[in-house]
């Protein structure tokens, strides 16, 4: 087969394709980690090189693709189109939601891992990753509208969601749309402080990011690392967080605030399942207060990472989570 009929199919089977013409891009044009880029470049052209081999051994009938995450879309009830992958059987689902400024690719360890075991689940919530963009309202409760549109059309019986950062807000936000299915949290570096914010404390946090968003978002994420953080890590996700669309992180940013000082402390005293919060011991957490408050709260606490613990520490995270997952189900199993 030649170059030409090798991109021409990759294109029209996988378009992962595109990531590679981005990452020439940013090769030619951003002073980045060389290292990072050809990194993921490798992965992708390995990508093909499995596809092109599959399609092309002897025609043979059955399926076209390697076994491997499933890429489909659910619609919000807004009409936006969101974006999830899907890999593996066995329950409970396992529901992973991403960040602020992130994507779904921020659990790819985890989708890799868990999905030997049990059904796994990556969304990228609307204005993020592969998800739509047009939304009127960037709000908390409209993204666990996007998360509930994908466990709904997946017909999911039983759920854990796990959430990293804001995707913490959205799926306890998620957990009082649709109870039923959901029989435990796993808030990932999320929730330290039930402290809420003022308007102009709010205001004044958001305002850098509105003067310079990228050169602000740059500084921060760095901030959020460790200084033994894997720095081609801490290059490629201050990379892809800065570049993030403007007006949807800014927005998002600010319902992020709003809603963590209007409707946190209420969401989380309706939720009726247990709540489990892995964190990174780089800041402090109030873990007295939050169990004082909330009885079923258990924290884990990670040392040696910084705020992207199942990124800078994807073993012990596995571990810890999937320990989680196994008193989960055995809690939501009748005796």
């Amino acid at each position: 087969m030649s170059v030409e009929a090798i991109i021409a199919e990759w294109l029209r089977l996988d378009p992962r394709f595109c990531e590679v013409i981005v990452m020439q891009t940013i090769w030619h044009r951003q002073k980045v980690n060389h290292r990072v880029v050809a990194t993921r470049m490798a992965t992708a052209l390995a990508s093909l090189l499995v596809v092109v081999g599959c399609r092309d051994k002897g025609n043979s009938a059955g399926p076209e693709m390697t076994s491997g995450p499933i890429a489909a879309t659910a619609v919000s009830t807004d009409g936006v189109p969101i974006h999830y992958r899907v890999q593996g059987t066995g329950t409970p689902a396992l529901v992973f939601v991403h960040g602020w400024s992130c994507d779904s690719s921020y659990w790819n360890a985890q989708l890799t891992h868990f999905s030997k075991q049990y059904q796994v689940v990556t969304i990228d919530l609307a204005g993020h990753g592969k998800s739509g963009l047009e939304r009127a309202e960037w709000t908390i409760t409209a993204f666990a509208r996007d998360v509930a549109a994908v466990v709904n059309k997946l017909h999911l019986n039983q759920v854990v969601l796990v959430g990293h950062s804001m995707g913490a807000d959205v799926i306890v936000e998620t957990t009082r749309q649709i109870p039923r299915p959901v029989i435990g949290l796993v808030v990932v570096d999320a929730f330290r402080s039930l402290k809420t914010q003022t308007q102009e404390q709010i205001k004044r946090f958001i305002m850098p990011f509105r003067a310079n968003f990228a050169e602000t978002t740059d500084r921060f994420v760095r901030s959020l690392f460790a200084p033994t953080s894997e720095p081609d890590l801490v290059e490629e996700t201050a990379l892809d967080m800065s570049t993030a669309p403007r007006e949807v992180a800014l927005a998002c940013l600010e319902a992020l605030h709003q809603w963590r000082s209007e409707e946190l402390t209420e969401a989380l005293g309706k939720v009726t399942v247990p709540i489990v919060a892995i964190n990174s011991d780089m800041r402090p957490c109030d873990v007295q207060g939050f169990q004082s408050t909330f009885p079923t709260f258990k924290f884990i606490i990670m040392s040696g990472v910084g705020h992207f613990v199942m990124m800078e520490d994807p073993e012990t995270f596995n571990q810890l989570l999937a320990d989680t997952v196994k008193e989960l189900k055995a809690a939501a199993t009748p005796p």
